[in-house]
């Protein structure tokens, strides 16, 4: 609708954003009338209409088997939309017309913003499928009259009420009909069923609405006193009632046709199952949370264990290979320690990166920095704890067999991510300016116990690619190419 109007008409920026407004709304008034939509503005030079908007009707049959959006038609050809544009007011004037050997009535709506016309709605009703008729679709009808009429008057949409249509209830779901004075002229079936639902053991037809919903509500006090006026209909207002027994959610929309209140529409939706499921999503999110937690809580207490352990051992060698089992066991609680702080199971890797550089910079053997360049990005869980012990082990190996006591340097680390949507890479390489590869070292076969942990998780788990190469410069480099689709 952005180009249409900007390409075609004279409209303002602010134009535009009434007219966005209008028709995030216009599905209520299409399901009211049983009628499809279609919204024409006029050109910038005056001489042609330039439709910028459809909507069909989920009530009814469509009038418009194909998209209008984007036609031109020129003024004259479609005298209602000449007469509403002109006169600013409803035109219902002419004989239905033939479509396909199918009767339409067509309506003209003008559409108003503070005094001026911005364009008009055809409003086409297929009769094709007319009978007599019911108390339901009367009050609809009606319902889409007053709207109508707001429309003309430029009082709807509301603009102070920005609606999500998506979580919004719908004409179908439930709807009630008021009076001026709150009172309930009529009651859609599954309206009354939401009713039953909260406990309501009566008909609604006759009974103040803002009370009776306060009543079945399980609070009291100044509350009932606020939620009786909303549930009136005496402000466009959206509001979710719970009771003990079942979850409604209402929409009031006051009925100002020609200025003056005269009553009020109610959408309502019974959300109890949709608020149920809800529940059990957030206990669930709070279990594996948890989990999650008591995991790192368990993992630190093996780091403790294996540390206390390593400093009543003798051997140099013995308590080397325990400070590195303490080192392998706490990256893997940084990951669980991540995802006990998160709603799903994907973490920010670039923090844990963070602190698996820092953590295992406290080995270093001499002056050695470190740094990250780039990065890594939200991954699955599944990927960022393997990566995590890959990240430890190459960080490790390198200020172990890169630098030597009293040493200075730097070991850096980098993340670029790469690919096609479906086809995500995350390309890792670790740097460091030290002594380099010895000669001769084939990384596919040599190398101790954390070059095999790094080879087994990267190509096994991971199913990516590793690689040692010396670096541009001096020094070695790691390179790691691992696959993350699915990852941001």
């Amino acid at each position: 609708m952005n180009d249409l109007v900007r390409q075609h008409t004279a409209l303002g920026d602010s134009d535009l954003e009434w007219l966005h407004l209008l028709v995030s709304e216009w599905q209520l008034l299409s399901d009211l009338s049983f009628a499809d939509l279609v919204l024409w503005v006029p050109t910038l030079d005056g001489t042609r209409y330039v439709s910028v908007a459809q909507m069909r009707p989920n009530t009814g049959p469509t009038s418009y088997q194909d998209d209008m959006v984007g036609h031109l038609v020129p003024r004259g050809r479609r005298p209602l939309l000449d007469a509403a544009l002109d006169e600013g007011r409803i035109v219902r004037e002419g004989d239905p017309e033939w479509r396909e050997e199918v009767p339409v009535r067509v309506e003209s709506i003008p559409v108003r913003r503070e005094g001026r016309v911005l364009g008009v709605i055809a409003r086409n009703t297929n009769l094709l499928t007319v009978r007599t008729p019911s108390r339901l679709e009367l009050t609809y009808l009606q319902s889409a009259s007053d709207l109508a009429q707001m429309i003309a008057a430029g009082s709807f949409p509301f603009p102070d009420q920005q609606v999500d249509m998506d979580a919004s209830p719908r004409v179908g779901d439930g709807l009630i009909r008021l009076d001026a004075d709150g009172v309930v002229q009529y009651a859609s079936p599954n309206a009354l069923s939401a009713y039953h639902r909260l406990g309501l053991a009566a008909d609604l037809v006759g009974h103040h609405l803002g009370r009776t919903t306060a009543e079945l509500a399980p609070s009291r006090g100044p509350v009932d006193e606020a939620l009786a006026k909303v549930a009136s209909g005496w402000a466009p207002r959206e509001f979710e009632i719970e009771g003990e027994e079942g979850s409604i959610q209402l929409r009031a929309i006051p009925l100002k046709p020609k200025g003056t209140r005269i009553g009020s529409l109610v959408l309502l939706r019974d959300v109890t199952e949709l608020r149920r499921r809800e529940r059990e999503l957030i206990t669930k999110d709070a279990t594996i949370r948890e989990i999650h937690h008591r995991v790192k809580n368990n993992l630190q207490t093996v780091a403790a264990l294996l540390r206390l352990q390593a400093r009543r051992i003798d051997s140099d060698s013995g308590r080397e290979a325990l400070e590195e089992a303490v080192r392998r066991v706490g990256s893997i609680a940084i990951v669980h320690e991540t995802l006990s702080q998160n709603l799903d199971e994907r973490v920010e890797f670039d923090e844990i990166a963070d602190r698996v550089l820092a953590m295992v910079a406290e080995i270093s053997p001499g002056a050695v920095t470190g740094r990250r360049t780039g990065r890594f990005g939200i991954l699955d869980a599944e990927v960022a704890t393997p990566l995590a012990m890959v990240l430890t082990e190459a960080l490790q190996n390198a200020l172990e067999h890169g630098f030597r006591q009293g040493d200075t340097g730097t070991v850096e680390v980098s993340a670029v991510r790469g690919g096609t949507t479906k086809n995500q890479r995350l390309l890792i390489t670790i740097t460091d300016n030290g002594v380099g590869l010895p000669e001769g070292f084939d990384p596919k076969r040599a190398g101790n116990l954390g070059l095999q942990i790094v080879r087994t998780l990267v190509e096994g788990e991971l199913g990516g690619s590793f690689d040692m190469v010396p670096a541009p410069d001096r020094g070695t480099q790691v390179v790691l190419d691992i696959p993350i689709d699915g990852a941001k």
